[in-house]
């Protein structure tokens, strides 16, 4: 159950050579700290015997370890010596903003834009202690996280969600109207599909490029695995993001995780302690609740959490949410010193850093103000207060509250020192920005798109097919129709599964369908404005409503349709959106052959009418996308086992194999 004393968890030494990450050692930025009552001063390294001046960074680049899981005793001791002395000249408020992360973009931006100069200026004049890193390309979030890094008195930890790879959050986007797409990091399947491979290796793999890219890029914490076992299909918030609805497979799928992405240099976080996926209320909006036994909890939703623990995961991130069997004031475990301290720290004996999902979210706000949720979360245990509404409020709340004698300095201390420790074993105390130019040495390349493509492949899994339709047969002559049905304009979708059918079938027809621009195009002309179908770029992919679909559809050989409705990562609306139903229905009263392949939420298919072939791919990745395509051409084997129970349609473990 527990870890030793020593296990103290944070990232070990990381020894200098030659490959490897790249990182830019900021020569006039590589800061010494001396003892003074003014706080943490800087004072710029000498220059080394080559003249490189503070405007010429010199290029490092450490080796990631072999295994960060376990730092030794004498790297630890380093650790808080350093920790310690930096921690002597902070002030009180000084060491309350180390505990503050704010949220940044990484898009691209100049540097007199509002929206950057607001981050700049609160992570210079604050002196935060770190941020969490949003989506954009991956050269811009390096670009952005450096200049960041710059501005940052006392380096920055850089955090960001990565539950799917280093893409979640870089991915290139596309280049309007010419739909060309920009490339980006790599992208694996949704937890969910790493779940139907059953394959730890895979889960591993998938840690291990996803720490890879992410620390090429600045980010030094993935803000994953999500350990939530989702036994709940109505969950408004999970869904795709877990591993499935068993904890022993969560439990294996995890602990996986945590080490591939640990043994290769970054910080894992597992979320969102103590369990998420029973719920059907969205945190984000309100206060969510759990409401089952402690003996429940012990069973299933602490399992996956306390296998992370054991394989030394460094962070875990909290949960918004009312869990009456551990804490009976109906609080939210995020604010729950019961929950986090007595359960989490002393009961399961993690020792890494704590912390908060978004505390702009009404799950942990509710009435309260910023500034007493801030102390709430303080009080609970919590190291790292992420996305408060109000940084500079939440700083002073914390410096008012020790004046007061509510919070005691050594409660600040405890976390402070945590921190500082992981920013001495990522050397940011040498060198804090990376390589924008070796940024494409790493990310995106084809050794790590490889094993991307293999989970993809690997997690397909087919749920039915009564007409053993699969692998297709037909002629190449064949009359194939391709109908992508998205719930908002999404120009990914469909390109990747139409290009593999296309190649087997030269006539295919691909029509887009987007009920919701649709009715509202209609509505428009009805009121007399101008209206239109979702145009595409591509011309081989025609607008259509559902009438239209349905008149062209009729009568071919075989209709693929492509749901790409109900994203894996927010399902707060569980209904189908208006046109797939009638659709499907429409197609069957023609007695058309229908393929239903799934891209997001699986769960949807509760309220569709069965089909003759319903695969589900389980992300709208590109990649995922081909590997639908090629495993319904047979060019692939077919092995996923579904990962959770979809009432009504299939059951745990259902999976044909083909």
């Amino acid at each position: 159950m527990s870890n030793s004393s020593q296990d103290i968890l944070m990232p070990r030494r990381w020894p200098l050579s030659v490959s490897a990450l790249l990182f830019v050692g900021q020569v006039a930025g590589c800061a010494t700290y001396s003892a003074s009552s003014g706080g943490a001063t800087p004072t710029a390294s000498s220059a080394p015997s080559g003249g490189v001046s503070a405007s010429s960074p010199s290029i490092v680049t450490p080796t990631p370890p072999m295994s960060v899981a376990r730092p030794t005793a004498a790297s630890q001791r380093e650790d808080a010596r350093w920790a310690d002395s930096v921690l002597a000249t902070l002030s009180v408020r000084q060491k309350a903003a180390q505990l503050v992360w704010v949220w940044a973009l990484g898009d691209y931006t100049p540097v007199d834009a509002p929206a950057y100069v607001s981050i700049e200026r609160q992570v210079r004049e604050l002196e935060l202690g770190g941020i969490i890193i949003s989506v954009g390309g991956p050269a811009d979030i390096a670009l952005k996280v450096n200049a960041l890094q710059r501005s940052a008195k006392l380096p920055l930890l850089v955090g960001a969600d990565l539950e799917t790879g280093a893409a979640f959050r870089a991915r290139g986007g596309w280049f309007l109207p010419n739909a060309i797409e920009l490339g980006g990091a790599t992208s694996f399947p949704y937890q969910m599909g790493i779940g139907a491979t059953r394959d730890t290796m895979l889960a591993y793999e998938m840690g291990r490029v996803t720490a890879v890219e992410g620390r090429a890029m600045g980010i030094h914490m993935a803000f994953a695995p999500v350990l939530d076992v989702n036994n709940n299909p109505k969950n408004p918030v999970i869904s795709g993001r877990s591993f499935g609805e068993d904890p022993a497979l969560v439990s294996r799928m995890g602990a996986a995780l945590v080490r591939g992405i640990q043994e290769n240099g970054m910080l894992a976080t597992g979320k969102h302690f103590p369990g998420h996926g029973d719920t059907d209320q969205n945190s984000h909006l309100e206060l969510s609740r759990v409401n089952v036994s402690r003996a429940r909890l012990d069973s299933v939703e602490l399992r996956p959490f306390q296998a992370a623990i054991d394989a030394g995961v460094r962070g875990i991130m909290t949960f918004h949410g009312d869990l009456p069997a551990l804490d009976t004031t109906h609080t939210a475990a995020t604010l729950s010193r019961a929950v986090m301290t007595d359960l989490l720290k002393r009961q399961m004996r993690f020792n890494g850093l704590l912390i908060t999902d978004a505390l702009d979210m009404n799950g942990v706000l509710g009435n309260l103000t910023m500034q007493e949720a801030t102390l709430r979360a303080l009080e609970a245990g919590n190291d790292v207060l992420l996305m408060p509404t109000d940084a500079r409020a939440s700083i002073q709340a914390m410096v008012d509250a020790v004046a007061s004698g509510r919070v005691s300095e050594a409660r600040l201390d405890e976390s402070v020192r945590k921190l500082l420790m992981a920013k001495h074993e990522f050397g940011l105390h040498r060198e804090r920005l990376v390589s924008v130019e070796g940024v494409r040495d790493r990310v995106g390349t084809l050794a790590n798109l490889k094993p991307a493509g293999e989970a993809a492949a690997k997690a397909i899994t087919l749920v039915r097919d009564s007409l053993s339709l699969v692998p297709f047969r037909m002629a190449r002559t064949a009359r194939v129709v391709s109908i992508t049905v998205s719930s908002r304009v999404d120009i990914s979708a469909g390109r990747g599964i139409d290009a593999e059918l296309r190649a087997q079938y030269p006539q295919l027809l691909s029509l887009t369908l987007t009920p919701e621009v649709v009715a509202e195009a209609t509505a428009g002309a009805a009121a007399g404005n101008a209206g239109g179908y979702r145009v595409s770029p591509d011309p081989t992919i025609l607008p259509a409503s559902v009438e239209n679909a349905l008149a062209i559809a009729r009568g071919a050989d075989m209709v693929i349709v492509s749901s790409y409705i109900g994203a894996a990562t927010n399902t707060a609306n569980m209904k189908p959106t208006a046109g797939l139903p009638e659709l499907l229905n429409g197609l069957k009263a023609a007695n058309t052959r229908v393929a239903l392949v799934s891209f997001n939420n699986p769960y949807l298919a509760q309220g569709l009418p069965l089909t003759d072939v319903h695969l589900i791919a389980w992300s709208p990745w590109t990649m995922s996308q081909r590997a639908a395509g090629r495993a319904l051409l047979g060019k692939a084997p077919i092995t996923g086992q579904l990962p959770i129970t979809i009432p009504g349609v299939a059951n745990f473990g259902a999976g044909l194999r083909r």
